[in-house]
């Protein structure tokens, strides 16, 4: 059994704005676009007493609060701030898998339960970089999660494996890793709406009604995870795919396509890394799977760059079946030097 502490950046976009802009600390401040046509990115803690919160409209951010700061985004600085926290996370081990912008796992098996080591990397980290995270420490990459979301902002928050069910079961399904929207949706019209509704379905009920993530979420809820981490220096692959109602709509399958796309894109960005394969796979109602890969010249990473080459794949590839599951992977990946980047001109 390992032990993980998952570091996520409270506020980032917004607490970057505000460290370099002392005049808006303890206002009301949002990132995002500013035409009523935008969304908000991030927003501080304050914005979010107004009620408003990330990717809502940003007419009705300023509906909610008249007064309200709005930031553009500032990709690069971003990037540069998630470096520093990188740095100082790597002084504790190198076994860390950065998943996003702001977000790292990292597993220190070998330094022990202990939570000093958490207010440690916690200090260690607003004295480097001037930004506060919110940190948990457990024995897997789901309860970690859960437990460094607790009580933001520069929260610390520890789960035992003896804490569960306890800390488990009063918890809205939401909060459990594999469920999302759709999924939610459909348990609350069965009357599931807890963690500890959702334990009394059994193994076969969940795995029947959704397949391979029912098992996900039979396991997390039993405080079962067994993802490991991953540092990103491993990585041979970088993709995503979904699940869905079966449908041979060629809209809506593109659609899926955009939206995977700017997934990749920007986790390729964030990781600094782009590559040189791209592979569109496609499962039918049967369950029958279909690849289909193409190798440039020039390594991609960006997101018109990803969608127009997954487009040309699939209109190929794609002969009218009934599909059930779509998704696109990059490979062959290298170093992304970040100056290169047409994603942060103009």
């Amino acid at each position: 059994m390992g032990i993980i502490i998952h570091v996520d950046i409270d506020a980032f976009y917004a607490s970057v704005e505000e460290l370099d802009d002392k005049s808006i600390i303890g206002k009301p401040l949002v990132v995002g676009g500013r035409s009523n046509h935008g969304v908000v990115t991030t927003a501080n803690y304050v914005a979010r007493k107004y009620g408003i919160h990330s990717a809502m409209p940003m007419y009705m951010a300023r509906n909610l609060c008249d007064h309200l700061i709005i930031k553009p985004m500032r990709r690069e600085r971003y990037l540069e701030k998630s470096r520093e926290v990188f740095e100082v996370l790597r002084t504790y081990t190198d076994k860390i898998e950065k998943v996003s912008i702001d977000e790292s796992y990292l597993d220190i098996s070998g330094l022990g339960y202990d939570e000093d080591i958490v207010y440690d990397l916690q200090k260690k980290v607003y004295e480097k970089t001037g930004l506060s995270v919110s940190c948990g420490l457990s024995y897997n990459k789901f309860l970690a999660k859960l437990a460094s979301d607790w009580n933001k902002p520069k929260g610390v928050k520890i789960i035992r494996q003896s804490d569960i069910p306890e800390i488990l079961f009063p918890l809205d399904i939401r909060k459990v890793h594999g469920i999302g929207n759709k999924t939610e949706k459909r348990l609350r019209n069965i009357g599931i709406n807890t963690v500890e509704d959702l334990y009394s379905l059994t193994y076969d009920f969940l795995t029947t009604m959704f397949k391979k993530s029912g098992e996900e979420i039979y396991k997390r809820i039993r405080g079962i995870d067994e993802r490991e981490v991953t540092p990103n220096t491993v990585r041979k692959s970088l993709g995503t795919e979904s699940t869905f109602e079966v449908t041979s709509k060629r809209e809506e399958l593109i659609s899926y396509l955009k939206d995977f796309s700017k997934e990749v894109s920007e986790d390729l960005i964030v990781k600094e890394i782009s590559g040189y394969t791209l592979t569109l796979k496609m499962k039918d109602e049967n369950f029958k799977v279909k690849t289909r890969s193409r190798t440039y010249e020039n390594a991609i990473y960006e997101e018109d760059d990803i969608f127009k080459k997954s487009l040309e794949i699939f209109e190929e590839a794609y002969e009218g079946d009934k599909l059930r599951l779509i998704g696109i992977t990059v490979s062959n990946l290298v170093d992304l030097n970040i100056r290169q980047l047409s994603f942060f001109n103009g």
